[in-house]
């Protein structure tokens, strides 16, 4: 029996050495009572637990998927029952030890978000070790001899040896093996178990386990008698559960959030988080907040302004050039014609045909003033031919690249896409 258990229990220790590199690997350790259901232990008894005993079990767990795992573990500990009635006196007590293979049904992981308390059942088949023995004699080796008045004597009962007997006490000390006289049975059988548990998830890659399980031996020899059926045993055990896989894969697992924080997308030395003018050409110098240098305060940075010299307060153009009043409201009048232009003829009626003819028109200013309009930074890329001009056909380009989502254009990123169309 010793050559066997040391065996499960090497198994065991090179299971978990082996695997733990697996994902889905755990290992649990538990501890419960075990009630042997036989047919010691049915007659007289008071208390129902009055026999139970403590078992231990250790279990490597493969996780398979997000419901089934399969399992192996190793179990020990004792199965006793007596006799307390005036037909009966029998008991027995039994170191048991031995392991199986289990598959396991879990319920954490159903749905969208792991559960931090859930269900499992499981059923196997198993190899179990037993060897009972009784307390039949006292610690002075004194047979007892149960009498019809409930007590404990050291001679049998009889008229002749009342006045000789001596009452003595059971010393629950189990020593005398047990044995059939008709049969000599194997004192090791299978078993069935089928349980039930919860989960009740802890942090830190570990897990509390509670379950019972009814477990169905394939002999009737448990406790050296056999009447009926087969015997069985009940346990309930608490057991930790220990996970020495990777840790599971989240949401942001594949993000390097260092990559991130010290991402720097427009190359000009200053790191995404801590800039404050994003797009930045390349080779145009920032300061510490990753801005251009603005020298004369217009709004409009040097590396774009045309008049780098404005005074302060003047009102300036994109270009940064220096708008009088006098421009200003020529300007303002052009608008307020422009717009009321737009309104009537594409507002209440677009169509290509009318952009196509508003595009003509600001080709014969620009050829007529010499004066061009540059494309905001904003609108580059809807100038899909490069020529400095957004025309009609880009427009529609335009617009139908965001129906297809091709283009990083909404809509009211398109409406001032069309105003700068009527204004260039």
């Amino acid at each position: 029996m010793n050559r066997i258990s040391t065996k499960l229990s090497l198994l065991a220790v090179c299971l978990v050495v082996l695997n733990t590199t697996f994902a889905q690997l755990s290992v649990t350790a538990q501890a419960g009572g075990l009630k042997f259901l036989g047919d010691v232990g049915k007659k007289g008894n008071a208390n129902f637990f009055s026999d139970m005993r403590l078992g231990y079990g250790l279990g490597v767990e493969y996780r398979i998927g997000k419901v089934l795992g399969i399992g192996i573990d190793a179990m020990y500990g004792k199965l006793a029952g007596t006799d307390n009635d005036k037909s009966s006196h029998l008991n027995f007590q039994s170191t048991v030890m031995g392991g199986g293979l289990n598959v396991f049904a879990f319920f954490d992981k159903l749905g969208e978000k792991e559960k931090d308390v859930a269900p499992y059942i499981h059923a196997g088949f198993g190899y179990l070790m037993f060897d009972p023995y009784g307390d039949l004699r006292d610690k002075n080796t004194t047979m007892y001899n149960y009498w019809s008045d409930g007590s404990i004597r050291n001679l049998s009962e009889s008229s002749a040896n009342e006045p000789l007997s001596v009452i003595i006490k059971r010393d629950y000390t189990y020593e005398t093996q047990l044995k059939d006289s008709a049969v000599n049975y194997a004192r090791n059988t299978f078993y069935i178990p089928v349980g039930i548990g919860a989960k009740f998830q802890m942090g830190f890659r570990t897990s509390l386990r509670v379950g019972v399980a009814y477990n169905i031996c394939m002999s009737d020899y448990i406790d050296n008698y056999k009447k009926g059926g087969n015997d069985s045993w009940a346990s309930a055990n608490v057991g930790l559960n220990i996970h020495f896989g990777k840790k599971p894969k989240d949401a942001y697992s594949n993000v390097d959030f260092s990559a991130v924080d010290n991402s720097d997308t427009d190359g000009d030395g200053v790191k995404d988080l801590d800039d404050r003018c994003l797009g930045t050409p390349k080779g145009v110098k920032v300061d510490g907040k990753g801005c251009p240098d603005d020298k004369d305060e217009d709004g409009v940075y040097d590396y774009m302004d045309q008049e780098l010299a404005t005074k302060k307060g003047a009102k300036v153009d994109g270009n940064g050039v220096t708008i009088n009043e006098e421009e200003l409201a020529k300007r303002q009048l052009a608008w307020d014609s422009l717009a009321v232009e737009r309104s009537e003829g594409f507002n209440t009626a677009p169509s290509l045909s009318y952009l196509k003819d508003i595009e003509t028109k600001t080709k014969e200013n620009q050829a007529k003033t010499g004066k061009t309009s540059s494309i905001p930074a904003e609108f580059v890329e809807a100038d899909y031919n490069k020529d400095g001009i957004i025309s009609a056909a880009e427009i529609t380009q335009t617009i139908d690249g965001f129906f297809e989502g091709v283009n990083s254009f909404n809509v009211e990123k398109i409406n001032k896409l069309i105003d700068f169309f009527f204004e260039q």
